[in-house]
């Protein structure tokens, strides 16, 4: 299994990058490169159990569907799941710790690829790592524009 960990610091408090991050996931593609729409699978507030559906448009002309559940929530330290469905197998995470500037975001991936992208992996996997690193600063100049819900 291949494994990403990005890290960022950003100005704003744990609760407000929880809020974007956790909360507010339909509006992840206003910061994340490659998500292009993302769907909630339950029709209950998010927390342990939800399932998503995040759809891509990937470099290379490449458009995939996957699934996840939530599998651990604690607003606002720890949230993580498992992939369920679609071409990545395995586990991600994401971690929230207070600093003296903010907070420190994490985001941990152990994962597989299968299907299509399998084969496509060696062209593919340097950009994904690079794109989750893109990803990550792109979530701190959203949340330091003042953009995204405020958290509560």
């Amino acid at each position: 299994m291949a494994k990403l960990r990005e890290t960022v610091d950003i100005d704003a408090p744990a609760l407000r990058v929880w809020a974007v991050v956790q909360e507010d996931v339909k509006n992840v593609p206003k910061w994340s490169r490659h998500v292009a729409k993302v769907e909630q699978l339950d029709h209950e507030p998010p927390g342990k159990g939800t399932r998503y559906r995040y759809h891509l448009d990937l470099p290379g002309g490449f458009k995939e569907t996957f699934e996840v559940e939530q599998t651990t929530w604690v607003k606002p330290k720890r949230c993580a799941g498992k992939f369920i469905r679609g071409p990545l197998k395995g586990t991600w995470s994401y971690h929230y710790s207070e600093i003296k500037t903010g907070t420190r975001a994490v985001y941990e991936m152990d994962y597989e690829l299968t299907g299509l992208l399998r084969f496509a992996g060696s062209l593919l996997a340097g950009q994904y790592a690079d794109g989750i690193r893109q990803n990550m600063a792109a979530l701190k100049r959203y949340i330091e524009s003042g953009k995204g819900p405020k958290g509560k």
